[in-house]
């Protein structure tokens, strides 16, 4: 499938303690570029992100956008410190006992004795992370390929219209380019006889002057390349991405043929075509600075 260069995907994920976002959209770019932006905390999972997105996309300048909240996995556990509460609690009462006060201590008054109570926060381990991470990039992915190939259909439909219209071009210089020749014979055939003041005409020189008059606007084996040209392009279209590059590079072949064949044909018919071809050409072009 020919897909396109530019696209937008997204998705999001859930579990008891992470939650994930992950959201890439794409532009045009001779290569791959590629642009991560994760939380400080996550930049351990940047290369594995970048791998995922090469093994998808071979090119264009794409940026990735991670969101990562851990903030559920957080909780703190409270412990106690049994020894020095006991301590505490035996201090107080002693002192109690020695100097005759009330030796009762409720709970909140114990806990609020130095240490007694530690706080620890649950850690999320990297690999968790990762993988949550993995899984969300993942459909993200999936998403914006869905958009590119879809894009990427579009572009083909068009393309394989202008082909068919270069076709019918070639097709049109075909037939027209003889003519041309047979004009020409005539019209020096005609001024001949004119300037002799009808003296009798050498056949043999006007049919010389015309097979060197058709041997230099000759455009055959520019029409065979185009031809050949337009063929291997319906073929690269067929095979599916990555084939931009390719595709670049035979349209500046067929231009090039285009522009001998210009040059070569002083007709105002096949001149006309030429420049609508050309024109024909830099539509596909501009088409193919869309694919990957």
């Amino acid at each position: 499938m020919i897909k396109s260069m530019t696209g937008y995907g997204g998705a999001k994920g859930e579990t008891d303690a992470i939650a994930v976002t992950a959201e890439l959209k794409s532009v045009n770019n001779r290569y791959l570029d590629v642009s991560v932006r994760l939380p400080k905390s996550c930049l351990f999972a940047e290369e594995a992100v970048r791998a995922a997105v090469a093994d998808t996309i071979s090119r264009g300048k794409v940026d990735v956008f991670v969101t990562v909240d851990t903030s559920r996995a957080e909780q703190a556990v409270i412990r106690v410190n049994d020894n020095l509460a006991e301590a505490y609690l035996k201090a107080v009462r002693d002192t109690a006992e020695k100097y005759g006060l009330d030796g009762e201590v409720s709970a909140l008054s114990l806990v609020r004795f130095p240490e007694v109570l530690s706080a620890d926060k649950t850690d999320i381990g990297r690999d968790a992370v990762a993988g949550a991470i993995s899984a969300v990039l993942r459909e993200a992915l999936a998403e914006f390929d869905a958009m590119r190939t879809r894009e990427g259909e579009k572009l083909r439909e068009d393309i394989e219209g202008k082909l068919d219209t270069l076709e019918a071009m070639v097709a049109a210089i075909e037939e027209r380019s003889p003519q041309t020749v047979t004009e020409y014979r005539e019209k020096l055939l005609a001024h001949m006889k004119e300037v002799l003041e009808g003296a009798a005409v050498d056949e043999s020189r006007i049919l010389q002057e015309a097979a060197i008059y058709a041997d230099k606007v000759a455009v055959d084996e520019e029409m065979v390349r185009l031809k050949s040209h337009i063929a291997q392009f319906r073929l690269l279209l067929a095979a599916g991405s990555p084939v931009g590059r390719k595709l670049d590079f035979l349209v500046q072949e067929m231009n090039r043929e285009a522009n001998t064949t210009g040059s070569k044909c002083a007709d105002s018919a096949i001149a006309k075509t030429v420049i609508d071809m050309k024109a024909e050409l830099e539509k596909i072009r501009e088409q193919i600075q869309n694919m990957e």
